[in-house]
Formats: C-alpha cells, structure tokens, sequence
C-alpha cells in the first residue's frame, strides 16, 4: 500500500528539522553544501576582478539557489503542522510563516527576486549581500542552538550568581587600585570609574597593558584580581558544560519518542480481518 500524505509529510519533516531527529540526513547534507555555496558566491561576487568574467555563472547559480531555496520553504511551510505549535492546517502555518527561521528565509531569497533594473547598483548589490543570511538557516541543522538556550535558561541562577560575584571582585578592585594607585597615576586611577577599565580587562583576562599598578600593593592587588578572574571566568564553563549535558539527555529522549510516534503514524493501517 503507498504511503498516505500524511505519513509522507511526517516522514519530510523529520528529514528536514534536525531539532526533531537529531541526525543530519542527505537532504540535511545538501541543503548545508547548498546555502554554504551561495554565501560563497555572495563574497566573492563583490571582487570585481572574479565576478566580470564570472559574471554568467553566478547568474546561473544565483538562479539555481532561488529554486533550491524556494522549494525548501515550501517544503517547511507544507511540513509545519508537524510541529505541534503549528498543528492546524491554516492558522499554524501562518504562524509558521511569522517565525524568525521563516522570516529568515524570505529575506534570503529576496535578493533574488529583485529586478537590478529598478534599483541602483550600489543598493542592490547591498540587497544581494543578504544572503549571507542564509549561514544563519545552518541553527536549524544543529541541535546546538537550541540545547544551548535551554541550558542557559535552565541555569540562570547560578551564571546570574556568578555574574553578580564577577562584578563584586570588580567593583572592589577598582576601589582599592583607586586607594592605592590614584596619587601616583592620577590619569589611570584617579576615580573609580577609570579603575574599573582596568579592573575589568584585567578579570577578563585580556590584559591591554595601557593600565597598570606600579606599587608593590597594586600590583599584589592586581595579581589576586587575575587569579579570582580565572576561576569566575572558569566557572560559567562548568556551570553551562552540565546544563548543556542534561539539555542534551533530555533532548534525545524526546526525539526519540516523537520520531517513533511518526514511525507508527506513516505506516500503513492494518487490513481488517
């Protein structure tokens, strides 16, 4: 028995939507390759030296990606009822179609669909240069983007604690570089605001060395300020490292249940007895 419509969208959605299965398929594959060539075409078309005598090809590959590209929205907007947000047929799609991946979409296609003629060169090669927006289609062939956001979201108190003592060392730093250094470099440490400049290149570890202690006290200041900048620096690292691990777990069972649900749903009903 063939696949009913139904099935076939559930099976197209879970090829495209690599939050949903978590793998890259050949579509996947093709799409990446795809958008990574047109950005490609995008930069170097703005050298004149390669893009005049390359000028038919990038035509041709200009009108090549707007297909692509075009039958890839189509697809997602026909597949969008899959997600459950998106569950009815009209109103979730033109949820769907006011979504930031979708708008997306459309402003990477619209460079294409403008007619150089009526606008000026220098305004529509800028328009052209909106392609480049096509990289940011790529979060959506990564779990990443989402599983960071919710391992952030999910440890917001502690990276907010961790911020707050940041700022604290901060602040107090620059208190005491003030105290110490102030009468010997006016123009550096002569408020608390211009301490804090060195305050937080120093907890950041960046270290410009356009400011700087020049006491034995400042620079003893200076050392502890470092050393507490490493491990507040450290610490949102191991803070995040844990949430992005359990988002991760979480995620694969989810998927895993959701994409078997689409299994059973796109097989074929049971002849009756």
């Amino acid at each position: 028995m063939s696949e009913t419509p139904k099935g076939l969208r559930a099976r197209l959605h879970c090829a495209l939507d690599v939050g949903r299965t978590g793998k890259l398929s050949a579509l996947n594959m093709a799409l990446i390759v795809a958008i990574l060539l047109s950005v490609l075409v995008a930069v170097l078309d703005t050298e004149a030296t390669i893009a005049r005598p390359m000028a038919t090809l990038f035509t041709g590959l200009d009108i090549l990606f707007l297909v692509l590209f075009g039958v890839e929205y189509l697809a997602r907007l026909w597949t969008a009822p899959e997600t459950p947000r998106y569950a009815h047929p009209v109103w979730g799609r033109l949820r769907w179609m006011v979504s930031p991946a979708a708008i997306i979409d459309l402003l990477a296609l619209a460079p294409a669909l403008i007619f150089a003629g009526a606008t000026p060169a220098y305004l529509f090669r800028l328009f052209r240069l909106l392609r480049i927006l096509r990289l940011a289609k790529l979060g959506r062939f990564s779990r990443a983007w989402t599983l960071m956001a919710e391992a952030v979201a999910s440890r917001r108190a502690e990276l907010l604690l961790t911020l707050g003592a940041a700022c604290m060392v901060m602040l107090v730093s620059a208190c005491l570089l003030y105290l110490i250094e102030g009468e010997s470099q006016p123009d550096k440490f002569g408020s608390i605001p211009r301490s804090l400049w060195w305050a937080v290149i120093t907890m950041t570890t960046i270290g410009y060395g356009d400011v700087f202690p020049v006491t034995p006290l400042g620079k003893l200041v200076a050392a502890l300020t470092a050393v507490a900048g490493i491990g507040l620096i450290a610490a949102p690292t191991g803070i995040l490292a844990a949430a992005f691990s359990d988002a991760a777990q979480r995620h694969r069972e989810a998927i895993e249940a959701e994409c078997a649900q689409a299994e059973l749903a796109s097989l074929p009903p049971p002849p009756e007895a």
